[in-house]
């Protein structure tokens, strides 16, 4: 056993003599050490009870042979966090999650380890750090949220809070129809109802198998859940000793490439094109953010959650036959793009797993006679506004897909929620945000409040916003995001100007400003781009370690190129 380092040995009994102080009896010592990595924390409503669910994790492993070790990792909840300055340090905690994960397990030699994420950034920073460590893992997140309702019955979620306060700031609500959606968006603990980063990560470790069926889709504090936290438990005291479980074998090429499949299917937040580039990364994977499209290619877009499609969330998918089913229907078109040969960390490969699945409501998730469209429901833009690529959410878009329009800069986000809210952004324009990236926030905030005011303000297919910032996955509209490189980095988005003809085609995959190759050339020749004063220590050593957008926004090493 690996954790025989830290506990075998006459040389190893001060060593014992630590554990015997946390409750390790003589017969422990023979059994494996498992690691519970909890992301608890009270002020997320995806994590609040996670410690419940830790204590239910503790006993089953128990129970099972195996001696737990529960450590709890910090967490941003990018709602609270959102629209201030707090924002900057939802990106920058993923690193921190995966250097946690990293410390604890390899500190003390754990053999095994089961992760109990759910919301934000807590996903990617745990698969990250257990990326690293390589023992056998399994992931079971803390569920999503069940959706909220109005007086009238109309499904409503987070992102109808967002978009209600646009619709205020209009005149179209009433201050306490307003109320009435902030006391109703968000009804219980779970990850927020609709496909938003934390849904969509938690739906895309079923697709890399790095979790049990059911993972991204059974709602929080349920029997169900319950019935879930337990198999997977139990299900790591199984695997603790077997080396074809770890977790690189399981979470490799293939597995990065079936989560792109199901994303494209689901139209997932466009931030898992962020970490799923990094987790590609820490997994050694050779995946560049071209290869994107090439999978959306083979890949139908078949089931539409809010935001895309308000009335349906994660319970309905759940209800319709979950993402086995999705997988299942996207199996169905042998194009490649789902690798079904690929091993689960239950021990069927995908194609074992799926094969007893169908679509249960074809209404939630469309066969692919009905699919939405033929293409996935994220793509990757290029052109001379991003040579590196930028990122759209298609399954989103709301109006026309191919826009031309007159560019309105703003160098943060506070400027553009300013400059919506005073009418600045009309019809047919381009709201550009930048110097909000990765390096230019630092931390490259999300903007769920200025595309909420553009929706909410109706202007939703009037208007397009692109930043080098990036998106709650709440955010529709013909919205781009991770324009890189970024404007602190030099990037074309900094050298924009008002009244600058911004072209976007998606179904060609383009995102070019009209100026000519000498006047891009006259404006770089005195360009510089601004650096924004900040204090925290922490995002001083992010800025200056961190990468663009389009590598990840992962952290240099001495080991990069």
């Amino acid at each position: 056993m690996r954790s025989d380092q830290v506990k075998k040995g006459y040389d190893r009994a001060p060593h014992r003599s630590l554990f015997r102080a946390t409750g390790v009896k003589e017969e422990d010592f023979d059994k494996p050490f498992i690691g519970v990595a909890n992301s608890f924390i009270e002020i997320i409503p995806g994590h609040f009870f996670l410690n419940k669910y830790g204590e239910i994790i503790k006993d089953e492993i128990r129970k099972n042979g195996c001696i737990p070790f529960e450590f709890n990792t910090i967490g941003v909840d990018d709602g609270i966090a959102m629209g201030h300055d707090g924002m900057l340090y939802s990106l920058p905690s993923r690193e921190l999650i995966a250097n946690s994960i990293e410390t604890v397990m390899n500190a003390h030699k754990l053999d095994a380890m089961i992760c109990v994420p759910n919301c934000d950034k807590i996903v990617p920073g745990m698969i990250m750090g257990a990326l690293r460590v390589n023992v056998p893992t399994v992931f079971v997140s803390g569920g999503p949220m069940k959706k909220g309702y109005v007086k009238d019955g109309e499904p409503i979620d987070l992102a109808t809070a967002f978009e209600a306060v646009g619709k205020f700031e209009k005149g179209d609500i009433s201050e306490d129809e307003l109320t009435e959606i902030e006391c109703n968006a968000c009804p219980s603990g779970g990850s927020c109802s609709g496909m938003f980063t934390a849904n969509s990560m938690n739906t895309l470790m079923e697709a890399m198998g790095i979790a049990l069926s059911g993972n991204g889709t059974i709602p929080a504090l349920t029997p169900e859940r319950e019935v879930l936290i337990r198999k997977a438990a139990k299900r790591v005291c199984e695997i603790a000793l077997d080396e074809r479980f770890n977790f690189r074998n399981i979470l490799n090429e293939n597995a990065v490439r079936n989560a792109f499949a199901i994303d494209m299917a689901m139209g997932g937040s466009t931030n898992t094109v962020l970490h799923m580039l990094a987790i590609a990364r820490e997994a050694g994977v050779k995946f560049d953010i071209a290869d994107i499209n090439e999978i959306s290619k083979k890949v139908s877009h078949i089931a539409k959650i809010s935001p895309s499609l308000p009335n349906v969330h994660m319970e309905d998918i759940d209800r319709a036959g979950g993402v086995n089913a999705v997988m299942s229907e996207i199996a169905k078109m042998n194009t490649g793009a789902l690798h079904v040969d690929n091993l689960t960390i239950t021990g069927e490969t995908v194609g074992e797993r799926i094969s007893l699945s169908s679509i249960i409501d074809e209404s939630v998730i469309h066969p692919l006679a009905e699919s939405y469209s033929k293409k996935g429901g994220l793509a990757i833009l290029f052109g001379n506004l991003a040579e590196e690529g930028c990122v759209i959410k298609t399954a989103g878009i709301v109006g026309e897909r191919s826009y031309r329009g007159k560019a309105v800069c703003f160098d943060s986000q506070q400027e553009a929620i300013s400059g919506i809210v005073g009418g600045k952004v009309k019809k047919g324009d381009v709201a550009v945000i930048r110097y909000e990236g990765p390096r230019g926030g630092p931390g490259m905030q999300e903007m769920l409040s200025p595309t909420s005011l553009v929706m909410g303000m109706g202007l939703g297919a009037d208007v397009a916003l692109i930043t080098d910032g990036r998106f709650s996955g709440a955010t529709r509209g013909l919205s781009i995001g991770h324009v890189s490189p970024e404007a602190a980095e030099g990037g074309m988005i900094g050298l924009l100007q008002d009244g600058d003809i911004i072209h976007i085609d998606v179904d060609k995959y383009i995102l070019e400003v009209e100026l000519s190759d000498e006047e891009i050339a006259r404006r770089r020749a005195t360009f510089k781009p601004k650096v924004k004063e900040i204090k925290g220590s922490w995002l001083k050593q992010y800025r200056q370690l961190v990468t663009n957008a389009s590598n990840g926004a992962v952290l240099k090493t001495e080991f990069d190129d």
